[in-house]
């Protein structure tokens, strides 16, 4: 694809990782993604996401003492939060969403919908449904060109699950369909109806997903992000058009049945957050499961039923035998090890809280 916001003809690459015999490299997130999408078509399915991009636009922050504050719009004042689906919102940064969309253009991406959400100078962007690893390589490119519009303007744009004290967090919610081999949607019957396969893709969501947080809110700021009143679900209740569920239901007609993961971070890498939500839509396929019934009313007042911090997610994570073979033993065993180590490095860093209310009281 083009990188357009550069000065001259410049192309961006992605390749796959192999060893010298050729064989792909386990502990790769598109490999792994690719894995789990054979998984899928060895049983004669096609899988389907469609992932939507939140993110905020930031004044320039050089100096990471410092809170993050939002960005200075076209009309000389701040942005504001609690103004979703604002169009004069969304307008007063409109100059970055031009480039965002021109830019895309320039590399043959398609924008479904870009709109205000609810923090001040968080926007989100939708992409069209298709193929799991070429909709993991368009986040993987919006997120570079959404960056570069950004400094055009003098500002930043974050992927940070939470980056603001008091706005929501960021999210990359997954949609998810899977086809069978004459194209048909396998959540729906002859008649429209809802199937088996469609309550057992989300009983695999409810059983599975605890141990895959891990790679769906990788970081330790991902986690300040699961908090109730906030925007974003802190269980694994499933509801119809519910946007308080971890698994959400969106409206639609037979051939649009669909199951929104809602647990997702932003800050997610792309492959492993597909190939991680896909992986427990698999096992529920496989293991013929139902699932809890669903929820009405506001989900954030059941149970919270996720980790908490990223170090108990480690723990679900290492023992989850059965993901373990969907993803790639070998992967699993190394994505492990590489947040137990950035786990131990955090633990070294002593934060302003800790010395604002402990200093001197303790």
């Amino acid at each position: 694809a083009a990188a357009p916001w550069t000065g001259d003809w410049t192309l961006q690459i992605i390749h796959d990782l192999t060893n010298r015999e050729g064989k792909p490299i386990q502990v790769s997130p598109r490999n792994v993604l690719k894995r789990v999408v054979e998984l899928y078509k060895k049983k004669g399915w096609t899988p389907v996401v469609a992932p939507e991009l939140e993110f905020y636009l930031v004044a320039r922050n050089t100096d990471p003492t410092k809170p993050i504050e939002p960005p200075m719009g076209r009309t000389g004042r701040r942005a504001a939060g609690r103004q979703a689906y604002s169009m004069s919102a969304v307008d007063e940064y409109g100059p970055v969403i031009d480039d965002i969309y021109d830019f895309a253009e320039a590399q043959g991406l398609e924008i479904d919908g870009i709109t205000q959400e609810g923090g001040a100078g968080q926007v989100e962007i939708n992409l069209q449904h298709g193929d799991p690893v070429k909709l993991a390589d368009e986040v993987f490119y919006f997120k570079r060109l959404i960056r570069e519009a950004a400094l055009r303007h003098d500002c930043f744009a974050t992927f940070m699950a939470k980056p603001i004290e008091g706005e929501p967090g960021s999210a990359m919610h997954i949609h998810h369909s899977v086809l069978d081999q004459d194209g048909n949607n396998i959540f729906s019957g002859p008649q429209g109806g809802e199937t088996d396969a469609f309550f057992h893709f989300i009983a695999g969501m409810q059983n599975h997903l605890p141990s895959v947080i891990a790679i769906l809110a990788p970081y330790v700021n991902s986690y300040r992000r699961y908090v109730k009143d906030q925007s974003a679900p802190i269980n694994l209740e499933w509801a119809r058009d519910n946007r308080t569920a971890g698994i959400r239901i969106p409206l639609g007609g037979p051939k649009s049945r669909r199951v929104e993961n809602r647990l997702a971070g932003m800050d997610c890498n792309p492959y492993l957050g597909i190939a991680a939500s896909l992986a427990c839509g698999y096992l529920g396929l496989i293991e013929g499961k139902r699932p809890d019934a669903s929820v009405k009313g506001d989900a954030t007042e059941r149970e919270e039923s996720i980790p908490r911090d990223l170090h108990s997610a480690l723990e679900v994570f290492e023992t989850a035998t059965d993901l373990h073979d969907v993803l790639g033993p070998r992967f699993c065993r190394v994505y492990q090890i590489v947040k137990q180590a950035e786990i131990n490095e955090f633990l070294q860093v002593i934060s302003p809280w800790e010395r604002e209310h402990l200093l001197l009281n303790v």
